[in-house]
């Protein structure tokens, strides 16, 4: 797939997530299989520009071309603004975020809300693409509501503003997260535009990413929830798509390895405080549904230290390699830590 002069290795993008997509996991991501991964949502709101989340959310050190930025706000002039400042800040693709549901964005008429006033996209899409000489990317719903759809609106507005490609989540704002993707939707949009059109929504196996990309004839898919926790599923829905196999579950000591360094990646990126706490969320994605993972939760969210954090996680790892050798998963349950999907993208 190409956006703008770069050529990504294969279909499979990382969606942006507020409280997900860091450095440190998009950088994950994108060794375990990712073509792409796309940054968590930057404001365009002037004033928080040099506050310590959005200048994190804006460090791309060491990471695997291309960089991508995501950024989100209600005004054309401000969203022009802050594309130029992260294309300065490295920024090689410019993202516009007019899919986030959640209403703390929603109310300040940003994200999905924008979907509401056609006449602005178009004012943004504008000027967003002339503001910038990189890729402009844009991710949108299918609409604000089952009454008022406009992905086909949007998509043709899209194209005929320069923008580089279209991610097409399969819900409306008022879907939020339920019921199913409207794959039919998508597969209209990407018979309407000659933009490459990457679906999104609900991707969450190999067999699953190959029935989207053959059901909407997308050129690529985007994943998002079904990555927390599960970094290397790009690895295996790109080993499926090759090969039509399944791969084997990995071998827990590898899995034990891997959370390990990103772990240490998140204590080196957040600091001890911040970075014991940030990483818990990603400790409970990592064990749910293994065994005795709720009672090592409970212990975990109680500690105080990145060490002690490390330590607990590595004793529970041995405790699973000493009776398995692969991950077995003996239940499933809703994600924890909701609020940090609330822009998920799938």
């Amino acid at each position: 797939m190409q956006i703008g002069p770069y050529t990504l290795k294969n279909q499979l993008i990382v969606a942006p997530m507020a409280g997900v997509t860091d450095r440190p996991f998009r950088m994950l991501c994108k060794r375990l299989g990712a073509g792409m991964a796309v940054s968590e949502m930057i404001t365009a709101n002037k004033a928080l520009w040099t506050t310590k989340k959005t200048l994190l959310r804006a460090d791309h050190s060491g990471e695997v071309e291309p960089i991508v930025v995501q950024i989100a706000g209600g005004d054309a002039a401000m969203l022009a603004e802050a594309a130029q400042l992260n294309v300065a800040r490295g920024a090689q693709i410019i993202d516009i975020n007019m899919g986030c549901p959640a209403k703390k964005v929603c109310n300040v008429a940003a994200g999905s809300a924008l979907l509401r006033d056609l006449d602005n996209v178009g004012r943004i899409l504008d000027a967003v693409v002339r503001a910038v000489d990189v890729p402009v990317t844009l991710k949108t719903r299918t609409g604000w509501s089952s009454e008022v759809k406009t992905a086909l609106q949007v998509a043709k507005m899209a194209e005929e503003a320069g923008i580089a490609a279209l991610a097409l989540h399969g819900r409306t704002r008022e879907d939020m997260y339920r019921g199913a993707a409207e794959y039919d939707t998508i597969a209209a949009v990407k018979q309407a535009v000659a933009i490459p059109v990457i679906a999104n929504g609900d991707i969450d196996s190999p067999h699953k990413a190959k029935q989207v990309l053959d059901a909407t004839g997308a050129d690529a898919i985007m994943i998002g929830r079904a990555a927390q926790g599960r970094p290397w599923i790009f690895r295996e829905i790109q080993h499926f798509l090759d090969t039509g196999e399944t791969l084997l579950p990995p071998r827990i000591s590898e899995i034990d390895d891997i959370m390990q360094g990103h772990l240490d990646e998140l204590y080196r990126f957040y600091g001890e405080y911040s970075g014991c706490r940030i990483a818990r969320k990603h400790i409970a994605w990592y064990t749910r549904g293994l065994r005795g993972s709720n009672e090592f939760r409970q212990a975990m969210y109680a500690l105080e230290s990145t060490s002690a954090q490390r330590q607990a996680v590595a004793q529970y790892f041995a405790t699973l390699a000493a009776s398995s050798e692969r991950l077995e998963y003996v239940s499933t349950g809703p994600h924890e830590d909701e609020d940090a999907t609330a822009c998920a993208g799938d």
